[in-house]
């Protein structure tokens, strides 16, 4: 079985909005469209500091620089027939509008009540919004 690890972020603006990014489904055929709402992240770099790799994950998919020190929220274990990824979830602060990569189509900045009615939301950053967040 493969190990891999990932760091994710929730990004919030100075308005109090959430930042969620929709994947492009053109790309990623295995993601459904129910599930393809998610947060900036990505695996990390073996060797390279999760915050270095956050932060490059940032401003890969987003072009945005971090405002703050993230905080650490959750660490989930996402099990799958041949790999274990393990999935660090940070949040913290930013500011401007995004400028998608390819691995993206569309961005919205929701509320914490329009994020708790949005469908099409990644599970396990569901999971971590609903315990940490609301």
């Amino acid at each position: 079985m493969e190990l891999q690890v990932g760091v994710k972020i929730i990004l919030e603006n100075s308005e109090g909005k959430f930042l969620l990014l929709q994947r492009n489904l053109e790309k990623y055929r295995d993601v459904k469209a129910n599930d393809s709402l998610d947060i900036v992240g990505g695996r990390i770099t073996p060797g390279t500091p999760l915050l270095e790799n956050l932060k490059r994950e940032i401003f890969e998919e987003t072009k945005l620089i971090l405002t703050d020190e993230p905080k650490l929220l959750a660490a989930q274990d996402i099990l799958r027939p041949d790999k274990h990824v393990v999935r660090l979830t940070y949040i913290g602060r930013i500011d401007g509008e995004p400028v998608l990569d390819e691995d993206h189509s569309a961005y919205k900045w929701l509320t914490k009540e329009e994020i708790k009615n949005e469908s099409g939301l990644d599970q396990y950053f569901k999971e971590v919004f609903n315990k940490f967040i609301l």
